[in-house]
């Protein structure tokens, strides 16, 4: 038995109604407009061949649809044909038809295609997201699709100029749209990509900055808690200034001013009795004369003085040194503070 010509399964898949498999189109004038666009586009491109099937759409909903599946070529491409299935939407004509390329590992839709979803195959050409009934059909649709791919092969990167672009009188209304809507899609993903570099740059750059806040932030609280420490100190000295400058005013008449023009001697600047006087000078005087002695002794130890003259100068500086002591003893004798 010959199998059905492609009039006869539209027509019988449309009228039966009653199976569990009958389609989701339900108004008779629908059915007619259905079965005359697929008649021409199955006349104009006998490569498709019309089938039923379920489809679900995005929110889940399944139905039954009519399908028309077959091959495309571009002409002057040596690329291969493209496999599209259209299926024809349970509103149409009033809905556009969800036209899909085929999927296969061998020939992968290029990414950022126009208008083909490399992930599902979906079409959106500017003909199907302005479809309006009347006048769009299938077969203007299909027309449509093998003009955008002359130019933008879905399986090839690269685009193409047709010879009648060159030329604008004679592109029509729909491929002068077609080609701007492809060439602003392009643009916008060059001008995604250079934005997301120079997003990436900004945000390194954005790091950077902010490691250099917090090295600023921690050299500025560093500096600030020195410039408190130098102004404690300051405090701290113009306190004492303040208290010798106090104590000289109080404890001796002459100026200050005297004193730092060194008219005085620096001792003069402290109270001191004549007792306290004699024994400082009797103190120092000893102490000066040990000092002197110790320096000869290293001096005979190095050979540098006679022992004769070493003896003459020892016994020179004990007898004064004597006399001191004695002083300083009855200095402290006399003074009403020793104990």
């Amino acid at each position: 038995m010959a199998p059905p010509s492609p009039k006869e399964f539209i027509e019988a898949a449309l009228v039966a109604a009653t199976t569990p498999y009958a389609l989701s189109y339900t108004d008779s004038k629908q059915k007619w407009v259905i079965l005359r666009h697929l008649l021409s586009l199955l006349q104009e491109f006998p490569g498709f061949k019309p089938s039923t099937g379920r489809f679900m759409h995005n929110d889940g909903t399944e139905v039954n649809l009519l399908r028309a599946t077959g091959c495309v070529h571009v002409a002057n491409s040596t690329t291969p044909t493209i496999p599209l299935v259209i299926w024809l939407h349970e509103n149409y004509p009033q809905k556009a038809p969800l036209v899909f390329v085929s999927l296969h590992a061998m020939t992968p839709i290029h990414p950022h295609h126009p208008f083909v979803d490399n992930t599902t195959g979906a079409t959106s050409p500017p003909y199907i997201l302005t479809w309006k009934y009347p006048p769009c059909n299938l077969s203007e649709l299909l027309r449509n699709l093998v003009q955008l791919f002359s130019i933008d092969h879905p399986f090839s990167y690269t685009l193409t100029t047709p010879a009648c672009l060159t030329h604008p009188w004679l592109v029509s209304t729909k491929e002068a749209l077609d080609r701007l809507v492809g060439m602003l899609h392009y643009d916008m993903v060059a001008l995604r990509v250079s934005t997301s570099d120079e997003i990436e740059k900004l945000s390194l750059l954005q790091e950077e900055l902010k490691r250099r806040d917090r090295f600023i932030t921690s050299m500025v609280a560093e500096l600030g808690e020195e410039r408190m420490r130098l102004e404690e100190r300051v405090k701290n000295w113009a306190e004492e200034t303040d208290r010798v400058e106090n104590w000289l005013r109080v404890n001796d008449g002459r100026s200050i001013m005297d004193l730092n023009a060194r008219d005085v001697e620096i001792e003069d600047a402290f109270e001191m009795d004549e007792t306290s006087r004699a024994r400082l000078e009797s103190s120092a005087a000893d102490l000066a004369i040990e000092e002197v002695m110790y320096k000869l002794d290293k001096a005979l130890e190095h050979e540098a003085v006679s022992f004769d003259s070493y003896i003459k100068q020892v016994r020179s500086l004990a007898r004064e040194q004597f006399f001191h002591r004695c002083n300083y003893e009855m200095a402290s004798t006399s003074s009403p503070t020793s104990v």
